[in-house]
């Protein structure tokens, strides 16, 4: 063999060496390439649905606060509605007159003097403008004497020192204990619940 058969052989080699080392490196390039797009497809998709459910958490969230406020603002509506309605009552049980107010001023001095011993020296506070008819009631009862002036829609409050009773029995007083009784149904015939 001469000396250029053997180099030629050794080029040979090297060149086929060469190529199988850049094919090996070509494949090795594909497979890293394969992994990597894998890997950057397989990020984005996470990515995505970490967005997704992002998303889906502040929508369920602004969803939930705006569900509160139309509660918290429907309550508030009905709160005013029915402050309305008893502010209205109140205004119509004050206007009350004539022989309507003698007769329910007459049923509360009633069912207080229950609470009184019939020798008992008894105050009675009522309206200013209601002075006139308690006086003229009070006449009815031995004992009884009207003392002053009560800050009420109507009605009367009763005291005796000497059993140290007193009797709330103005027409505030009526409305607030029907009112905190009533209230459910008065709510839902106003809301139709």
């Amino acid at each position: 063999m001469s000396l250029e058969t053997v180099v030629e052989d050794v080029r040979d080699e090297a060149r086929a060496r060469a190529e199988e080392i850049r094919e090996t490196g070509e494949s090795r390039a594909e497979e890293i390439i394969s992994e990597a797009e894998a890997d950057a497809e397989s990020i984005v998709q996470q990515r995505e649905e970490e967005v997704e459910a992002q998303i889906e958490e502040e929508r369920e969230q602004a969803l939930s606060s705006a569900k509160l406020t139309a509660k918290q603002e429907r309550l508030e509506a009905r709160r005013d509605a029915l402050e309305q309605v008893r502010d209205g009552l109140e205004e119509r049980v004050a206007e009350i007159e004539g022989e309507r107010r003698e007769e329910l001023t007459r049923s509360l001095l009633d069912n207080a003097a229950e609470e009184f011993d019939a020798a008992a020296s008894v105050d009675v506070y009522g309206r200013a403008a209601d002075e006139e008819l308690l006086t003229d009631l009070l006449s009815e009862y031995e004992g009884w004497s009207f003392a002053g002036i009560e800050d009420c829609l109507g009605g009367v409050v009763v005291e005796s020192e000497s059993s140290r009773v007193s009797v709330d029995n103005t027409f505030d007083s009526v409305i607030e204990e029907v009112w905190d009784e009533e209230l459910k149904r008065i709510s839902e015939r106003l809301f139709e619940e």
